[in-house]
């Protein structure tokens, strides 16, 4: 079973990709709701994969990226981001993020994009 860790400041989006994920074939293993928290996690958790919000409080989801990245330049990284982001979506691509899903999610959507990301 893959393990997640889901990344927003949204207890709501949290709790709705909790939801999606482990309907599926994923465990979620921990949640963070800030890029720093999401980096200590990485550290003390590591999951198989990691969905990250992009605006946050404390530190964003591209900074936490890159943070994550540094350390294990084979994390995977998916970020989560609101329509109208385009921008910082391919700003987090270029910084090593393996794929993006949209806001409001796509239960199907989601569940296939982490699946492509765990078979690369």
């Amino acid at each position: 079973m893959t393990k997640v860790l889901v990344v927003d400041d949204a207890k709501f989006m949290r709790l709705t990709l909790r939801n999606m994920l482990e309907n599926s074939t994923f465990q979620v293993i921990g949640e963070a709701e800030n890029g720093e928290e999401a980096v200590e996690k990485y550290r003390s958790l590591h999951p198989d994969l990691v969905t990250m919000d992009i605006t946050m409080p404390v530190l964003d989801g591209i900074s936490a990226a890159k943070e994550i990245l540094k350390e294990d330049p084979k994390a995977n990284i998916i970020m989560c981001s609101a329509m109208g982001q385009q921008k910082m979506v391919i700003e987090a691509i270029e910084a090593g993020a393996k794929d993006f899903i949209v806001k409001p999610f796509d239960g199907t959507r989601v569940v296939e994009s982490l699946s492509r990301v765990v078979k690369k």
